[in-house]
């Protein structure tokens, strides 16, 4: 059971290292953009900077969960996962 445990925890991790690396081609594009276009991409920024974190808190408290209880919590975590990288695939689609 804890292997499953560290599996998730990993493969959450790693999304996350993917996603980043997306903020971070956002964050470019941004700097090249228009100055009407740019606030609406700092915006996205700083909402997907703030999904980021709750996913990593999430993730933390999945890390810290003893027994079974982390089970209980990947649902919530898969879904701000879901969120986090649909806002993200929306920006890219955008530029």
């Amino acid at each position: 059971m804890m292997d499953n445990k560290r599996f998730y925890i990993e493969k959450i991790a790693y999304r996350l290292e993917e996603l980043e690396r997306e903020i971070v081609n956002l964050e470019k594009l941004a700097d090249k953009a228009i100055e009407e276009v740019k606030a609406e991409y700092h915006k996205q920024i700083k909402d997907l900077f703030l999904k980021k974190e709750e996913l990593r808190n999430k993730v933390a408290k999945i890390r810290e969960a003893s027994g079974n209880a982390w089970e209980d919590m990947k649902a919530g975590t898969e879904l701000s996962w879901e969120v986090f990288h649909d806002t993200v695939k929306r920006g890219k689609n955008k530029s």
